[in-house]
């Protein structure tokens, strides 16, 4: 199993720098049996379950991360150095992005973070992306447009895992390739950088509920997509933990990333079981969308998970909400830029690049939410830094 197969099919490349192994790999994950609890209402166990993967990133949590104190964005937690050097070569650089795209806020904000980073490198000479749109097959044909433009390197956040896994493996043969945020399934790429992952994500939010959520209560989980590898794991662990507890899972739903979807789920099922003890999100974009179907319905807020973008924080303190936010930090963003100058220059890497993946707490909440910021913005952007910053993100 490749070493990007626990990030890129279970967490580790997706969305940011996950856990290991050493042989190339051309297809997901076999599938683990099933363990649910009866009741449970859990399912089946997703392919991109890894079991070694997702407890790698269980403990990682837990983990003293390498590297600048204040620049979570080049640490490392546990990092395998490889060496670079076949890379070397004398700059000014053209660096090239295939993003999968930039249609939700949190990959807005990675953008213009990623932008801000290009410009603090005068040896970057030239910087061309291509926006997919979300789209596999312009992304396949914006990775060989790319590999055509001369690049010294290449810089790729995939749409969808195995989709996109054969365009990332022929790139690599031409040019060194960095592949971060969502993973591919196979090693090729110079190095893979990720938060821990999805796995960690994923059971941060599910251990929150188990604790906050009376035995027996009844929880909704609400995914935006299928097939992407950071969004699978973070199901797959929290289905491992909720399989573990007294809870009921009363639904797994897709929203699409789409509020109004999220409200009338959420508005549905309040109708339908007449009290939802608890809702766990595999991403926190709608977050606000599930919390105002219950205030629609004028019922207490449950238990709920978002994530760092502070239209959830600010409503999380304005009605002391029980909450918690685990993070997907868009500071990843930076890294990339950063791996791709190293490589170039011949300097050490580490094969799987796992970043820190903080959460914020009740305790934590003061310190994330930042009023002067737009309520799209996430907290954990990394940018503060950068020129341009707050205009730059909508802040003032």
């Amino acid at each position: 199993m490749p070493r990007h197969k626990a990030a890129v099919a279970a967490f580790a490349a997706l969305v940011l720098a996950g856990c290991t192994t050493d042989a190339p790999v051309a297809t997901a994950p076999q599938a683990t049996p099933a363990t649910s609890a009866p009741g449970s209402g859990t399912g089946a166990q997703s392919k991109f379950f890894v079991q070694a993967d997702f407890d790698a990133q269980l403990a990682m949590r837990s983990q003293t991360p390498e590297g600048p104190e204040a620049k979570p964005w080049e640490q490392a937690i546990a990092p395998k150095m490889i060496d670079t050097a076949q890379y070397k070569k004398d700059g000014p650089y053209h660096l090239c992005f295939s993003n999968a795209a930039v249609n939700n806020p949190w990959r807005q904000v990675g953008w213009k973070t990623m932008q801000a980073e290009v410009g603090l490198h005068k040896e970057i000479e030239e910087f061309t992306a291509l926006d997919a749109e979300g789209k596999d097959d312009k992304q396949i044909s914006d990775i060989a447009e790319l590999q055509a433009k001369g690049c010294d390197a290449l810089i790729v956040s995939p749409n969808t895992t195995a989709t996109l896994t054969p365009a990332v493996t022929a790139a690599c043969e031409k040019v060194p390739v960095i592949v971060f945020d969502r993973g591919v399934e196979t090693d090729c790429p110079v190095t893979f950088i990720k938060p821990i992952g999805g796995y960690a994500f994923g059971a941060d939010a599910a251990e929150f509920l188990v604790e906050k959520v009376p035995a027996g209560g009844k929880v909704l989980a609400l995914r935006i997509l299928p097939g992407v590898d950071v969004l699978e794991t973070r199901w797959s662990a929290a289905k491992v933990v909720f399989d573990k507890s007294g809870l009921q899972v009363v639904g797994v739903e897709f929203t699409d990333g789409d509020a109004v979807k999220t409200k009338s789920i959420v508005s549905d099922y309040i109708q339908r079981h007449g009290k939802i003890d608890g809702v766990w999100m595999d991403a926190g974009a709608t977050a606000v969308a599930a919390i105002e179907a219950f205030e629609d319905a004028g019922q207490p807020v449950p238990p709920i998970n978002g994530e760092d973008q502070q239209d959830f924080l600010q409503k999380w303190k304005d009605a002391n909400l029980t909450a918690v936010a685990p993070t997907y930090p868009t500071y990843q963003w930076r890294t990339p830029v950063i791996a791709a100058l190293k490589i170039l220059k011949g300097e050490e890497v580490p094969e799987m690049w796992n970043l820190p993946q903080p959460k914020v707490t009740s305790e934590s909440l003061s310190a994330y939410l930042k009023p002067d910021m737009p309520p799209l913005h996430y907290a954990l952007c990394g940018c503060e830094d950068l020129p341009g910053f707050p205009e730059g993100w909508g802040g003032k």
